[in-house]
């Protein structure tokens, strides 16, 4: 099973130099044909020309963008590397170490049954470290937001740390798919539960960067409200229709 691990950057210079080999050392303790694809936006801080110097020790490959675009724009465009490659496991992670690789055979293990998996915060085993009480609320509030408009029947619906298999990603327009931040992560769980696919939790620990700063925007914020609002009527306009 060829497995990739997108890994989006923008001044993550120092991160990246962290996080490749501790999942390099997790591909190899845990026998997994792996490959990290790190997708960086023309970073100023050198991330790209660090990640191609990590590419020349570990199983790294470069995909550069020429401008920052927002998350969902750079995992788009590493699906589809990834996909035309040949990968059958397809992985998002931060890269500001928020997300223990120690975490990753776990994931990959419960692929093999499931469709989709989801590194979760908010099932028995999971947590967060270093968050206050505020991001704690907006967090565990987004998430009952997004799970009630959607249906999705999951906990942590805006998590970036999952695995979908390659025939989930080539079955869900990727191209029309135009959603960033939480909003991405919501969108493309919405599509693949509405599939048919099977979605299954694992316990993950989310803590706090401790490098860098937040890239979440007020326009991701407001992407996140409009989707879930467009989902909801999305949902009672079939269930209506089925009725009829």
């Amino acid at each position: 099973m060829k497995v990739v691990v997108i890994v989006p950057t923008y001044n993550e210079k120092e991160n990246i130099a962290k996080l490749v080999p501790q999942m390099a050392q997790a591909f190899k303790q845990n026998k997994i044909d792996g490959r990290i694809l790190i997708v960086d936006d023309n970073s100023p801080d050198g991330t790209g020309r660090e990640a191609e110097a990590l590419a020349r020790k570990y199983p790294v490959s470069v995909l550069h963008r020429k401008e920052k675009a927002g998350l969902g724009a750079a995992y788009i465009a590493g699906f589809w590397d990834c996909l035309e490659k040949g990968a059958d496991v397809i992985c998002e992670m931060d890269a500001d170490l928020s997300h223990n690789p120690k975490h990753f055979p776990e994931i990959i293990r419960a692929i093999n049954g499931a469709d989709v998996v989801l590194g979760s915060r908010y099932i028995p085993g999971g947590g967060t470290v270093n968050w206050g009480l505020k991001r704690q609320l907006i967090s565990r509030n987004a998430n009952r937001l997004a799970r009630t408009m959607t249906g999705v029947p999951v906990n942590d619906m805006t998590g970036g740390y999952r695995a979908y298999k390659a025939k989930v990603l080539r079955s869900i327009s990727l191209d029309n798919v135009r959603s960033s931040g939480y909003a991405f992560q919501v969108e493309l769980l919405y599509r693949a539960f509405q599939r048919g696919y099977r979605i299954k939790e694992v316990p993950i620990v989310f803590r706090e960067r401790e490098r860098g700063i937040s890239k979440l925007s007020r326009t991701d914020i407001i992407c996140f409200f409009t989707l879930c609002l467009k989902l909801g009527l999305q949902r009672i306009y079939i269930r209506e229709g089925k009725k009829e």
